[in-house]
């Protein structure tokens, strides 16, 4: 699928598909016979900015746009400006080398709150082999700053896929058809699950979260912090499982229309926070 923003280029990263399949829809013909119809819906999200890329183009309207499958002109069935407000999870990986620095856990989450719009609403989620609801969704930036204060080390493995599962099928679940919604996600990606990795892992296999995905509608933008140096170091992973991990976080990205990220160190949490925060206010769905 090719989008085109009328007068303006838009960003080739986050110019992405996701296809989800409604359920097929049962009617009566005229002569009594059932007619089975299932639809394909396909869901875009695209960030459009000036050809510099350095001014984001947050006033356009849905005739600005057209979108083609194979040199044919499609549909576009519905249309979520810019503006359109969004149900954002922030998901915290506190499995490893983070669990001894919630200070700047803390103080990061509380940064990519306080860079959300106001119409936004947001849950923090954090996780290691079970996922914990830190705060529901609230536009009310208080109590979530609150709520992040009260974070507590926590203890167990990293089951990261059951935790995506979580929260794009439970947690998301009620904004699906009725407002747009996106999964902010700070993590290594390393699930026990994965090889020569120790304990025992998700439930949910990688492949299955990935049709999940695909079916949700959500935006997933991963930041990938960097932890391989210093868990190898502790004897504590192993580069094949790094790896493993990273081409699956581009993955996320990719089949949902997000974009992945990475941080180096948690002190540059901060800074990605403000990032994604200013990107996802362009993004056309």
């Amino acid at each position: 699928l090719l989008v085109l923003a009328v007068g303006f280029s838009p960003s080739p990263v986050r110019a992405q598909s996701v296809a989800a399949t409604w359920p097929s829809v049962s009617q009566k013909s005229d002569d009594g016979e059932t007619v089975r119809v299932e639809t394909d819906l396909v869901n875009l999200s695209v960030g459009v900015f000036s050809r510099d890329r350095k001014r984001a183009v947050g006033t356009l309207q849905q005739q600005d746009f057209m979108v083609f499958e194979n040199g044919v002109p499609e549909e576009i069935a519905f249309f979520a400006s810019a503006s359109t407000p969004f149900d954002l999870v922030l998901l915290i990986d506190l499995s490893g080398s983070t669990s001894d620095k919630l200070d700047l856990v803390r103080k990061s989450a509380r940064r990519f709150v306080e860079a959300a719009r106001p119409v936004d609403r947001i849950s923090v989620i954090t996780f290691t082999d079970v996922p914990r609801v830190v705060s529901p969704f609230t536009t009310d930036h208080a109590e979530l700053i609150n709520r992040i204060r009260k974070i507590e080390k926590p203890r167990g493995g990293t089951n990261f896929w059951d935790a995506m599962r979580f929260v794009l099928a439970d947690v998301l679940s009620g904004s699906r058809g009725v407002r747009r919604s996106a999964v902010v996600v700070m993590t290594d990606g390393v699930d026990n699950a994965l090889p020569d990795v120790p304990g025992d892992g998700s439930i949910i296999s990688f492949a299955d979260l990935m049709e999940i995905v695909r079916r949700s509608g959500s935006i997933v933008l991963p930041i990938y912090l960097d932890t391989e140096e210093e868990m190898i170091r502790q004897g504590r992973g192993a580069q094949q499982a790094y790896f493993l991990a990273r081409q699956q976080l581009l993955i996320l990205a990719d089949e949902s229309g997000g974009v992945n990220y990475r941080a180096r160190r948690l002190e540059d949490l901060k800074g990605v926070y403000e990032q994604v925060m200013n990107e996802l206010s362009t993004v056309y769905s």
